[in-house]
């Protein structure tokens, strides 16, 4: 099962950590969040993701999962990708976590690919107006 690590502005990670509980009616395995706080030294963010990477990989890998490019928690995430063992995504949302859980069972780059379309279909435009004719 791949892990997954949220590296996160505070207090985002929990927040989706409280929210997939909520949407599978339990905590869910091998899933942590790193919840960056402002002015927190890199160096512990890098030594406390290097952490959690190791308790969550059974062997079949580890999904980073960060909230926006080029923030704090994205830049720490840089020096932890190891293709096909560590892989990074940008840009959380809940489609794209709840897709990535729900098909952890498979290899890395399938939850990584699953977790991205996960993300491009979950953003749609919700429009409710009323239509001549329907």
């Amino acid at each position: 099962m791949v892990g997954i690590l949220l590296m996160t502005h505070a207090p985002l990670g929990q927040a989706f950590i409280a929210a997939v509980a909520h949407v599978f009616r339990a905590p869910v395995e091998r899933f942590e969040a790193i919840d960056v706080t402002a002015d927190q030294d890199t160096k512990e963010i890098d030594a406390l993701a290097k952490s959690a990477i190791k308790r969550l990989d059974e062997g079949d890998g580890v999904l980073v999962i960060t909230d926006v490019k080029g923030g704090t928690p994205s830049n720490c995430c840089n020096c932890l990708t190891d293709p096909g063992h560590v892989e990074v995504i940008a840009g959380i949302s809940l489609p794209m976590l709840l897709r990535a859980i729900t098909y952890r069972q498979d290899t890395l780059d399938v939850v990584v690919e699953m977790a991205l379309a996960g993300a491009q279909n979950g953003a749609v435009r919700v429009d409710n107006r009323i239509r001549v004719g329907s």
